[in-house]
């Protein structure tokens, strides 16, 4: 409507070009969202965020400071150049547990960066890299189609193999344990979690925050979580949103159910009626009490496997 302060988001109008509509996998990301612009808060807390994720909510937005940290920009070398990067650990002692750090599908922006912080905290050395930085800058993205040109057109081989870079840089630097390594993601990094953790012997343990299981297979995304059970190398923690609009509870109950199959001592977690994005405290979606509850068990499964 002409002069409305709301902005109306149908993730199910929206098309690619070159595929006739949105991979099933990612329909949870771009919910319907009505909101009003008076919603987004001040300039000074806004930097570092991206606005394509929706209104953000100042009351909510966990900041954790760098006191005690070595915390900030790096350069992780790939086999075709340099990835950007950010990471953070104790600033004495070492070499630190590894955690690597898989972003949602809006970059590697603040919320992403103090989930490092919030690791560096715990005694890892945690480094999320800028993985679609060949594609595009998520983080400068303004709409839902560019969004989806530049993780579509992101090859999962490739996507493994910056995480593989990743995890040498961290061992090369010398203060990460590389015996000690473990992968979390969200949202679309919480698929790449499952990824991982099919791809990676020296894994040790993989936590995915509702990442997607099943969908419509391409030449960039050929499998998805379970297509690959048979192939997990490390145990993986799934923490889903009962209430999650974009993986139905069919999904996860074939996934549980698959595991169980295999012999796989992968554990999954629903927290019922609670959206897709739980944790992220910028957002609507933000719900504390899953977010604390998987937080805590993201630290113990970590522990439990190795990753301490």
């Amino acid at each position: 409507m002409r002069g409305s302060p709301y902005r109306q988001i149908d993730c199910k109008s929206v098309r690619y070009p070159g595929r006739s509509s949105i991979n099933s996998h990612l329909l949870s990301l771009f919910p319907s969202v009505k909101f009003s612009r008076r919603s987004f808060v001040a300039t000074s807390i806004t930097a570092g965020f991206t606005l394509a994720a929706g209104p953000l909510i100042a009351e909510t937005i966990i900041k954790t400071d760098t006191k005690g940290l070595t915390a900030g920009d790096v350069k992780i070398p790939t086999g075709d150049g340099t990835l950007g990067g950010y990471r953070a650990m104790p600033a004495k002692g070492g070499p630190f547990p590894v955690v690597l750090v898989v972003m949602e599908v809006f970059g590697l922006h603040e919320y992403i960066k103090d989930i490092c912080r919030r690791l560096g905290k715990l005694g890892y050395l945690a480094v999320a890299p800028d993985l679609y930085a060949r594609q595009g800058d998520l983080t400068k993205a303004t709409d839902i189609q560019e969004i989806l040109k530049i993780v579509l057109s992101k090859p999962d081989s490739q996507l493994m193999s910056d995480l593989d870079a990743t995890a040498a840089w961290a061992k090369a630097s010398g203060k990460g344990n590389s015996a000690k390594l473990g992968v979390t993601g969200f949202c679309h990094g919480g698929r790449t979690v499952w990824l991982y953790a099919a791809h990676n012997p020296n894994l040790k343990a993989g936590v995915a925050w509702y990442g997607t299981l099943a969908g419509q297979p391409s030449a960039e995304l050929p499998k998805f979580p379970l297509d690959l059970v048979g192939d997990l190398k490390a145990p993986v923690l799934g923490l889903y949103g009962g209430a999650d609009g974009g993986i139905p509870m069919e999904q996860i109950d074939k996934m549980k159910a698959e595991l169980k199959a295999a012999g796989k001592p992968s554990e999954i977690v629903v927290y019922p009626d609670t959206p897709h994005g739980f944790n992220a405290d910028y957002r609507p979606t933000y719900r504390k009490g899953p977010a604390d509850d998987g937080w805590k068990r993201m630290q113990a499964w970590f522990k439990q496997h190795g990753v301490a």
